[in-house]
């Protein structure tokens, strides 16, 4: 798909509010994954799970990502971890498992936006949830080191 489709594609179906991002996101998921190099116009996908799971110190949630990423014609084993803290009106802070800060969710609307300075790039991110069992990510990543688009579909897992 070339650059200038995915510049007026966006993720944005119909809102689903969520009180608790905690709860709401708790369990398994199913993930499909598109990746998006916008300056060498190659596309990739990423097809895995995701795990929000108590962490160790009862302090939050795991965000345990595994699962297959396809680039460039060959298939890689990925995963990532993430820390989820909920706060006590519902939201939550988002961290990396060393404890850098990477961002803040809220999803009392159904769709939130998040930024991340990288060094020198920029990581804009829209969380939308379109169901109980169904929330959508797309992250603009935008900087000298890189152009991208990443667009994930997340499924409940016994849904």
């Amino acid at each position: 798909m070339p650059a200038q489709e995915h510049q007026r594609r966006r993720i944005g179906p119909a809102r689903y509010p969520v009180p608790d991002a905690a709860t709401y996101l708790a369990g398994g998921w199913r993930i499909d994954r598109s990746v998006y190099d916008l300056r060498s116009d190659v596309e990739g996908r990423f097809r895995g799970t995701a795990h929000f799971r108590p962490d160790a110190a009862g302090a939050g949630l795991l965000h345990i990502e595994e699962g297959e990423l396809t680039w460039g014609g060959a298939v890689h084993q990925a995963h990532r971890t993430l820390r989820l803290t909920p706060l006590p009106d519902g939201t939550a802070a988002i961290s990396f498992a060393d404890g850098r800060p990477f961002h803040d969710l809220d999803l009392r609307t159904g769709r939130w936006t998040a930024v991340h300075p990288c060094a020198q790039d920029r990581y804009e991110g829209i969380f939308t949830v379109v169901a109980a069992d169904e929330w959508h990510l797309e992250w603009r990543v935008g900087g000298p080191a890189k152009t991208q688009l990443l667009r994930s579909v997340y499924r409940r897992r016994d849904a």
